[in-house]
């Protein structure tokens, strides 16, 4: 997994509540079980046309925020079913932030094993990084985990909180396989003890 230390990027304004999964990625998208892919379909219901066109009027369809790579939205985000496929979807289109008041806690511990990171904040705060994100592409935002602190574009900082085990895991790019594979050493060490004791297993 890739890790996750600073981010600058452009940050999308997305000021709507309960998005759910199916909003995310339809369920339509759920056949494979590769990570990479659906990013194109992500939010597709709102992204495109009937006829298969872009609606122009979607913000990750503006010239501006075509190459978000953060996004800030509402309250709840990431309800309804449980499936993976939604931050995959996310991550493979180029967030690699999500800033809301709420998430759901599935999507919420998701985003964490897939490389994203899910920053909570009060509405108040939220409020003013959606009004940060909606000056366009020049508006640049800094996402520093190490230090837990949001730079907006003039400068203002604000800081957030992170449980300190998942941030370890984003900063050095673990996923449950990495965090099983750092004890690598120490599983060989079991095994070959134990095939000692019980040859005959």
């Amino acid at each position: 997994m890739e890790k996750f230390e600073k981010l600058t990027g452009v940050a999308a304004p997305l000021p709507l509540i309960n998005i759910d999964t199916d909003m995310i990625i339809p369920k339509q998208f759920l056949k494979t079980i590769k990570r990479s892919g659906l990013g194109v379909n992500l939010f597709d219901e709102m992204r495109y046309n009937d006829d298969g066109t872009e609606n122009e009027n979607f913000v990750l369809n503006k010239p501006a925020y075509r190459d978000a790579e953060i996004l800030v939205t509402g309250d709840n985000f990431g309800c309804g079913s449980s499936r993976e496929h939604a931050p995959w979807a996310i991550k493979d289109f180029g967030i690699r932030c999500v800033i809301a008041p709420g998430f759901a806690d599935i999507f919420f511990n998701n985003c964490f094993k897939n490389g994203i990171l899910p920053i909570a904040l009060p509405q108040e705060q939220v409020d003013r990084l959606m009004d940060d994100a909606e000056k366009g592409a020049n508006a640049r935002m800094e996402i520093d985990l190490e230090n837990q602190t949001i730079t907006m574009s003039d400068g203002e900082t604000v800081a957030f909180e992170v449980d300190s085990f998942r941030k370890h895991c984003l900063l050095e790019g673990l996923d449950d396989i990495g965090l099983t594979l750092e004890k690598a050493s120490a599983i060989d060490s079991f095994e070959a003890s134990a095939s000692q004791a019980r040859p005959w297993v």
